[in-house]
């Protein structure tokens, strides 16, 4: 049986629809799934995080997968909207023994309006794959922006776009999940 651990983006928590409609569809898998706050919201702080704060995010985020681990006989597999996501995928390339695959909802491959400003210098050292799942209309990366950006990751890679979603990808509402999680599943096989 796999596992999965999802986390939230910046300005939310582990109750966000998002997660809440994912957490529906990998338990219809058979996955065990376990929606975790990021050690930011843990300590009662309700703004977004501070960049002080993202060490002890992944530190949080590395406790989650090796409990997963213990849990399930199948793939430990992480998920994290926007700058979950990318706390995941920054922990990952450092310690990649502690998943066997990434779900990506929402990359924030840049701040809005900055292009400039990419968050991809992990992405080298990325060797666990990674499904993105992203917006056609994400204004935290262009489809095109994130194409030239997942070309840098040497591991296994691939993009789910929805052409008509922006960055919280319909917030869970709609298909989006269930196409996302059956598109994960069969990229993890």
């Amino acid at each position: 049986m796999n596992g999965i651990v999802l986390t939230h983006g910046a300005g939310s928590n582990r109750n966000a629809p998002l997660l809440i409609a994912m957490d529906r569809e990998f338990a219809a898998l058979g996955w065990v799934v376990e929606r975790v706050n990021l050690a930011f919201r843990e300590s009662g702080r309700s703004g977004p995080p501070r960049p002080a704060d993202q060490h002890t995010d992944r530190e949080g985020l590395a406790v989650h997968l090796r409990a997963m681990r213990g849990r399930v006989d199948g793939k430990v597999l992480f998920g994290g909207h926007s700058y979950g996501g990318r706390q995941g995928s920054m922990l990952l390339a450092s310690q990649p023994e502690l998943a066997d695959a990434l779900l990506l909802l929402g990359y924030p491959l840049h701040p809005p309006a900055k292009p400039a400003q990419l968050r991809t210098e992990h992405f080298p050292n990325l060797r666990v794959p990674a499904l993105f799942a992203s917006g056609g209309k994400d204004e935290f990366g262009t489809p095109e922006e994130l194409k030239a950006a997942v070309s840098l990751i040497p591991a296994r890679a691939q993009i789910l776009t929805f052409d008509k979603l922006k960055h919280d990808l319909g917030g869970g509402k709609g298909a989006t999940p269930s196409e996302v999680a059956q598109a994960f599943a069969a990229f993890v096989l």
